[in-house]
């Protein structure tokens, strides 16, 4: 089970508390109430998609004995324009630098990440088309 808590601050700022002990806070604009003190809650999503699959990739290629020295992703995220504003297109770019990495392992990390063990990516892909591409730097 996960657990987290969320507490208003002020306005539309809230401290989030992750059942780990981790905090952050979100906010909002201030056309909304907000002082833009914080990420807004569907940055958190995306970047939460981004991490869940960063995670993954970097456990793929090292489990076929592959040091990533650098891994980072892009995210780029289109919305809908009606409420719920759900994502309809995500496109994630990622760049990774490894001793004896190849465009083959980094190919299929990523499309085991995103089709089968990045939990974050196979919920939002019921709402958006995901596309990715990568290079090997």
């Amino acid at each position: 089970m996960m657990n987290g808590k969320v507490e208003l601050l002020e306005g539309v700022n809230f401290r989030l508390t992750s059942g780990t002990g981790h905090v952050t806070t979100s906010d909002g604009p201030a056309e909304e109430g907000g002082k833009n003190a914080g990420m807004r809650p569907m940055e958190m999503v995306l970047l939460g998609m981004g991490g869940c699959t960063a995670f993954d990739v970097a456990q793929i290629l090292r489990k076929r004995r592959r040091e990533p020295e650098l891994l980072e992703i892009d995210l780029q995220a289109e919305r809908a324009q009606e409420v719920p504003k759900v994502f309809t297109r995500i496109h994630l770019h990622y760049r990774v630098r490894g001793e004896g990495i190849t465009e083959a392992e980094v190919n299929r990390a990523i499309k085991l990440s995103l089709d089968k063990y990045c939990s974050a990516t196979r919920m939002l892909a019921e709402t958006a088309e995901i596309s990715f591409d990568f290079q090997v730097l």
